[in-house]
């Protein structure tokens, strides 16, 4: 039985999982779950033993100062609960943390064991994969469920996949068969400028998460941080002809693909997400969201809260070689697929040996 001390009473929560790892191209999924945990100060409250499910030789903790005394930060999933602002308060329960190396099945069981507690109404499990996109273009976000009725109410994608998977992928299934609807987003991240972090697709995955949970989330300086990592890598593009004139060919693979996508029904939805995000006012189907989302009214102070710090970030990302790209049989401007769309895996390797997220 999982003790939560200190959890007040939840309101239509929602649980939102990303993983460091072979899931987290760019880092992009980790970053927006740590975004929200920012931006709506988040409490965490639970953590899991360390001890159970990593290998230390693999991801290794770290000692730091606070005040001259020594302190170790053990590699782990933490567990935290933000609350919304808004006439309409709702509640999220976050979980980040890395990919664990061992015993998948209890750490999937641990966090079903919180999600039960909690009352959790729906798991949304972010993921980023290397793919054959151009950085120029807007971000594909697939979403994936194994659930035949979710997919056909919440306009998702079943999930048809078959091969090797990462957690992303278990927990899901996991989710599923407990009878807890579950969707996971994929963003896909240039696999030529794969190295972390990629703001733009850590933004991607969070409009496309407003969207599924009906919620205005504060982007904060994450808009701007977009455009800037956009315009980096530019100048880097610019500055190789052989990069300049494959990104081209990218581009031109991704127009022509997604020309019959330019519908009167998808321009309609980009000009009702700009309104929402001009006027502050609820979308179609949110009923008394607020203005300031940022601002949790009435949020009870009463989650423990943890300051273990996580880890820094790279500077701009460095693009890479045309022959590094992942393996992939579909032609230009197709990557490794999320698991479901198109029956192929987010973690197959490429020649380089790289996973999605350009790690071993």
């Amino acid at each position: 039985m999982i003790e939560l001390e200190g959890v007040p009473e939840l309101i239509d929560p929602v649980m939102i999982c990303a993983f460091e790892g072979w899931n987290d191209a760019g880092d992009a999924a980790s970053s927006a779950v740590a975004h929200l945990d920012r931006e709506w100060k988040g409490e965490v409250f639970g953590a899991l033993d360390a001890e159970d499910y990593y290998d230390f030789q693999v991801n290794r903790p770290t000692v730091w100062l606070d005040g001259g005394v020594r302190k170790v930060t053990w590699p782990t999933t933490r567990l935290s609960v933000v609350r919304t602002g808004g006439a309409t308060p709702r509640d999220l329960v976050l979980v980040r943390g890395i990919e664990p190396s061992m015993r998948w099945r209890s750490f999937c069981n641990e966090i079903l064991g919180f999600a039960h507690e909690l009352g959790v109404e729906m798991v949304v499990i972010l993921g980023s994969l290397l793919g054959d996109t151009p950085h120029t273009r807007p971000v594909p976000v697939s979403g994936v469920t194994s659930d035949p009725d979710l997919a056909r109410t919440m306009d998702l994608e079943e999930s048809r996949y078959e091969g090797p998977t990462g957690i992303v992928g278990i927990l899901q299934e996991a989710c599923t068969h407990a009878g807890i609807p579950t969707v996971s987003l994929w963003a896909a991240v240039p696999h030529y400028v794969s190295q972390p972090p990629n703001p733009k697709a850590t933004l991607a995955l969070l409009n496309r998460l407003e969207d599924l949970v009906n919620l205005r989330i504060p982007l904060g300086d994450l808009p701007e941080d977009a455009r800037a990592w956009q315009l980096g890598v530019d100048q880097l593009a610019a500055e190789d002809s052989e990069v300049a004139e494959y990104v081209q060919s990218l581009e031109e693979a991704r127009d022509t693909a997604e020309l019959p996508e330019a519908s009167g029904e998808a321009i309609a939805r980009e000009f009702e997400r700009y309104l929402r995000r001009r006027d502050g006012q609820p979308g179609p189907g949110q009923p008394g969201l607020g203005t300031d989302p940022g601002v949790a009214d009435g949020r009870d102070s009463s989650y423990l809260r943890d300051t273990s710090s996580g880890r820094t970030r790279p500077p701009k990302p460095q693009p890479k070689d045309e022959s590094q790209s992942p393996a992939s049989d579909e032609g230009p401007g197709t990557g490794p697929a999320p698991e479901g769309p198109n029956d192929k895996g987010p973690n197959d390797k490429g020649p380089d040996g790289k996973g999605p997220d350009g790690k071993d």
